[in-house]
């Protein structure tokens, strides 16, 4: 037990304290009182987190039925696979780890009963044709399609062949052209991402109330 007289101030964020005493307890641990002990249990502030919510709290948001309904569409692109030439090694690219489609929510799936965004990557002949379009048939709506490719754009290097179609879209709808032979698989990429944006200004659900 020592004894002395001294006068000690404490600085900190939120305490600022004065003590003099005349007797120092070197084993006695010194309590700091905080300015929230003078308020009742109920008043003290608790930093909010997300995972404590009361019981019986409901959250809400207020949104239109496309915001919500395109927001899911847009991160959930599952596209078909469909390579035709040596595009099909670019789009490949993208599903590596290097690129990481994952993140962005792009799985590709095998059945076109389970894809909604097909990617028609490499030169399409004339008895491909038949069966492009029917496999396009059979995938959900709403549906959209990627030309990937000269050869898949306008038939490039084959364009003057008698055996290859000269666009695929002269069969199906195309939402998004991507320009290379082959391109890359950041144009791909960049593809995704700005048919993400067409989806996410889509106008399903209060069409009605446009016209």
């Amino acid at each position: 037990m020592l004894s002395s007289r001294f006068c000690a101030r404490f600085m900190g964020p939120s305490v600022q304290f004065f003590c003099a005493s005349s007797t120092f307890d070197p084993n006695k641990p010194v309590t700091i009182p905080s300015k929230h002990d003078d308020l009742p249990e109920r008043s003290k502030y608790k930093p909010y987190s997300p995972f404590q919510a009361p019981p019986g709290k409901i959250d809400y948001v207020i949104a239109r039925a496309d915001d919500i309904i395109n927001w899911a569409r847009k991160n959930s692109i599952w596209p078909l696979t469909f390579g035709l030439a040596c595009c099909a090694v670019e789009m490949m690219h993208i599903a590596g780890p290097r690129y990481d489609m994952d993140r962005f929510g792009v799985v590709f799936r095998a059945s076109p009963r389970q894809a909604d965004v097909i990617i028609v990557a490499g030169t399409v002949t004339n008895k491909m044709a038949p069966a492009l379009r029917r496999i396009y048939d059979q995938m959900t709506s709403p549906k959209w399609a990627i030309s990937m490719g000269s050869c898949a754009n306008g038939g490039g290097y084959y364009h003057y062949s008698y055996s290859v179609l000269r666009g695929c879209d002269r069969i199906l709808p195309v939402d998004i052209y991507v320009p290379g032979c082959p391109p890359s698989a950041e144009a791909l990429m960049y593809a995704i991402l700005q048919l993400q944006k067409r989806i996410k200004y889509m106008h399903t659900q209060q069409s009605w109330y446009r016209k």
